[in-house]
């Protein structure tokens, strides 16, 4: 597996454009299965879980044309033998994202069978709401102990059990699941009747899906919001969809250049669509300049972390959107550590995701790990270089996190396993390299 070379220390100065986003993608890419029309799908990023969802698409019957960021997809000829094989679990198995191929796959088939899926190490990553989503709209499972695998089959009507249908219904999830949302979408455009989802997620990539899906001939209500209704229609046609910048890179590049005290323009971000996160690190000290639809970092020698009103320490906690990501947590952290002041960082969702922790203590950060969900991060104030450090990168969020470190390193830091940083982000150490960074590939 590859590893970085950073050489901490280096200034950042220029403009950078964020890809497109990777949660969007993952899920528009599922949503191609539910009519045989072409979809044609713009600015895809060139990252490993795109590539791998796009490259299993191919094998189970979709034709795929690209051309630079854009691919156009047709899947008018799905092979059921190849849906039933153990590569297709095997696949499924190595990318989380698949996990959403079980809704399109189920209403377009009427049975699915599914491996579990794969993806970061950041604690338990429960399925329940898809599961249950599905169930609600009359679908049945059972899990086969030989094979690891779910089976999902939808219901038959008539003797002939020629023809397998959902059906609508009222749910209440049980959390506000950004992919157990697009799954139960997914499976709910084409049932019958009427589905009304509660505590739906809303974030702007699931209403992307939605607005993607309703040009096909869905017919989706309450876009936006965390009750969505949901009119079945009989079949979906063909689409042309743009994808949105991706709100974490945006959210790591305004890290980068807070962390090494640079100057950077990130271009092109939908600022409408990236709620609180600006907020966020203004929150932390670091001043941000909207010019139209591009953010300005202007180069701070020191940046000094807010408190609340009452004089209490800041605390940041993930939320469901329109609350803060989970997935911006790791780059606070870090960025953090070299701002005036403390924060208690607070990751509710996943149990794992704060142990990489230990790598930035050895670096000499000032972090106390509370318990797997909580930390509080003392700053230094750029008084005291974070240390150079070997590294192993866990997950995509963590790994990220690691290269901002390292790039505020006094002296040079290795990073394995970044096939794991691969998996969501384009090229990274080519587009930071052109900025002034000094990250090395090696083999």
């Amino acid at each position: 597996m590859a590893s970085f070379i950073v050489e901490g220390g280096h200034r950042l100065r220029g403009s950078i454009t964020p890809a497109g986003a990777k949660n969007e993608a993952l899920q528009v890419l599922c949503a191609v299965l539910l009519t045989s029309e072409e979809v044609t799908i713009h600015n895809l990023p060139d990252i490993l879980d795109v590539n791998n969802l796009i490259d299993l698409l191919q094998s189970m019957g979709v034709e795929v044309k690209r051309e630079g960021r854009s691919c156009t997809f047709c899947a008018d000829r799905l092979d059921s033998d190849y849906l039933m094989s153990s590569d297709f679990r095997a696949r499924c198995n190595r990318l989380r994202g698949s996990v959403m191929l079980i809704g399109p796959l189920l209403a377009r088939m009427g049975q699915v069978m599914y491996a579990k899926p794969g993806g970061d190490k950041i604690g338990r990553r429960r399925l329940d709401t898809h599961f249950q989503g599905l169930l609600s709209l009359g679908a049945s499972y059972n899990y086969n102990t030989a094979l690891q695998a779910y089976t999902f089959t939808a219901p038959s009507e008539g003797a002939s059990h020629s023809c397998n249908t959902l059906r609508g219904t009222y749910m209440l999830l049980d959390e506000a699941s950004v992919t157990g949302t697009a799954n139960i979408i997914m499976a709910a455009v084409t049932a019958q009747g009427v589905t009304t989802i509660y505590n739906a997620a809303c974030e702007p990539y699931i209403q992307q899906l939605c607005r993607m899906l309703n040009r096909m001939g869905a017919q989706i209500n309450g876009v936006g919001s965390n009750l969505l209704t949901i009119h079945g229609v009989e079949q979906l046609g063909g689409t042309v969809h743009t994808l949105l910048p991706d709100m974490i890179e945006v959210g790591s590049f305004i890290g980068m250049a807070a962390i090494t005290q640079s100057e950077l323009t990130i271009k092109n971000v939908s600022i409408p669509n990236l709620g609180i996160i600006p907020d966020t690190f203004r929150r932390l000290g670091i001043c941000l300049q909207q010019q139209g639809d591009d953010l300005y970092i202007p180069p701070q020698e020191h940046y000094q972390i807010d408190s609340f009103m009452d004089g209490s320490i800041l605390h940041l906690a993930d939320a469901p959107w329109p609350g803060l990501t989970p997935d911006l947590l790791s780059v606070l952290l870090v960025v953090a550590t070299q701002a005036k002041g403390s924060v208690l960082i607070h990751q509710k969702m996943f149990e794992s995701r704060l142990f990489f922790v230990d790598k930035l203590i050895d670096m000499g950060a000032q972090i106390i790990l509370c318990d797997p969900h909580r930390a509080v991060v003392i700053g230094h104030d750029h008084q005291i270089r974070l240390r150079p450090n070997n590294m192993t990168s866990p997950d995509i969020r963590a790994g990220i996190a690691m290269l901002i470190a390292a790039m505020a390193a006094d002296g040079t830091s290795r990073i394995d396993h970044i096939d794991q940083i691969d998996r969501g982000y384009e090229q990274i150490e080519k587009r930071l390299n052109l900025l002034g960074a000094d990250i090395k590939r090696i083999p």
